[in-house]
């Protein structure tokens, strides 16, 4: 591996790979278009592919997750935006109007999963339909979007963790990444010879459990039951997976009051919640399955 990398370069020391001339965009008649955002465009897609399959194979209208998938992605993306910036206001308080500029990265997942699920919920409260019904079957594509998209962070050089010297280990030039980002253990692992620093792929990381837990869920669907199962199942899964990446990366969105990261305690409080619920649902249905079986034999 070269001690001096290419502007646009990444590396994975211990894998033996080493990429050239990675582009963060590329240029179509004039205009600029950013791979972050192709990339979460693409992932949108095959989500929706995903969910309408998932719709055909439990009896539901596909056309009904065509229909809300316009509210959903515009307020998704809206509501991840205003989330990291709410709590990346020291970064934005200067200058408000790079608040529209989402091609650098800056969204938050959490805040987009919080809005789609808003945005869901009123979608079936106008239509009259099953909420959790439609939460199950959008969590296989909220998960498929979610692996793809992480892969944004990735030509953005950016949701990355701590130095490491792991068998994952990931070089990037320092030019490419936020300064505020470079912690003092990478520093110290620096030298005057060479000009990136060393870290975690913790995009890769997220990426590799979301499409474990996409996995285990697909296969779980046809055991399925209640409705919202798999809503908790996700809800759960995700967040114990976040709660462990987060505590990895240098990029932690902070709470104001209590200096704690914001992922991370959201992401502990959903894990609880899912088993709190997953626990007391099932014990509803045994009792209320045990009261049915009486009724029957008298």
């Amino acid at each position: 591996m070269p001690d001096i990398m290419g502007k646009m370069d990444i590396a994975f020391p211990n894998l033996n790979i080493y990429l050239e001339n990675v582009p963060k965009s590329f240029t179509i008649f004039g205009f600029t278009i950013a791979l972050y955002g192709v990339i979460i465009g693409f992932g949108f897609f095959l989500a929706l592919i995903l969910i309408t399959n998932v719709a055909k194979k439990t009896g539901q209208n596909p056309d009904t997750y065509w229909d809300v998938a316009t509210y959903v992605i515009v307020f998704s993306i809206i509501g991840a935006r205003l989330y990291y910036v709410f709590f990346a206001w020291d970064y934005y308080k200067d200058d408000p109007i790079s608040i529209l500029n989402i091609r650098n990265g800056g969204l938050a997942i959490y805040g987009g999963v919080i809005a789609g699920f808003l945005t869901a919920a009123i979608y079936c409260k106008i239509k009259k339909t099953s909420f959790l019904k439609m939460a199950d079957t959008c969590m296989y594509g909220l998960l498929l979007g979610q692996t793809m998209g992480r892969w944004g962070n990735f030509t953005n050089r950016e949701a990355f963790g701590e130095y490491t010297n792991g068998l994952f280990a990931m070089r990037l030039p320092v030019e490419m990444v936020r300064g505020g980002e470079i912690t003092e253990l990478m520093k110290e692992h620096m030298s005057t010879a060479t000009n990136y620093v060393q870290v975690s792929p913790t995009f890769l990381y997220e990426s590799m459990w979301n499409l474990g837990l996409l996995i285990l869920l697909l296969l779980y669907l046809k055991h399925k039951k209640f409705d919202g199962e798999i809503m908790l199942m996700y809800l759960g899964g995700y967040g114990l997976g976040r709660a462990w990446i987060e505590s990895l990366r240098t990029d932690q969105l902070i709470m104001h009051t209590t200096g704690l990261p914001v992922s991370q305690m959201l992401a502990i409080c959903l894990v609880i919640f899912a088993v709190v619920a997953e626990v007391v649902v099932r014990l509803r249905l045994m009792r209320a399955g045990a009261t049915e079986k009486i009724e029957k034999e008298n």
